[in-house]
């Protein structure tokens, strides 16, 4: 049942972060054009499994979209607000489709699959 939830949490994040984008009327191609960056993080396995999921595990917890998309509200800057929200909606992408954030074990092992 929790990781039922936990999926249905990353879509609602998913849906919420595409509602606004469009309420926002930004871009859908730079939408496309950046919603796998932060899958770049991926890059830090090549080092070894415990950098490789520290800097994903970065990259792939809401903590430092919300700051951006706060930010981004506050200054009224619509580029911050918009890569705030493309970057929650990767995220929440992710957790939809059952990927978690990472222990330093190997890339498949994460807390959606120990929930």
């Amino acid at each position: 049942m929790m990781k039922l939830l936990l999926h249905v949490e990353g879509a609602a994040i998913l849906a919420l972060s595409l509602f606004f984008y469009g309420y926002s009327q930004f871009s859908w191609i730079v939408f496309l054009i950046l919603l796998l960056v932060p899958d770049i993080s991926m890059l830090g396995y090549l080092l070894n499994n415990k950098v490789g999921s520290n800097l994903y595990n970065y990259f792939h917890t809401y903590t430092t979209p919300i700051a951006i998309i706060t930010f981004g509200i506050i200054v009224s800057n619509h580029t911050v607000l918009a890569v705030g929200l493309i970057w929650s909606a990767h995220i929440g992408m992710d957790r939809m489709v059952g990927y978690g954030l990472k222990y330093p074990t190997e890339f498949k092992d994460n807390h959606l699959n120990r929930v």
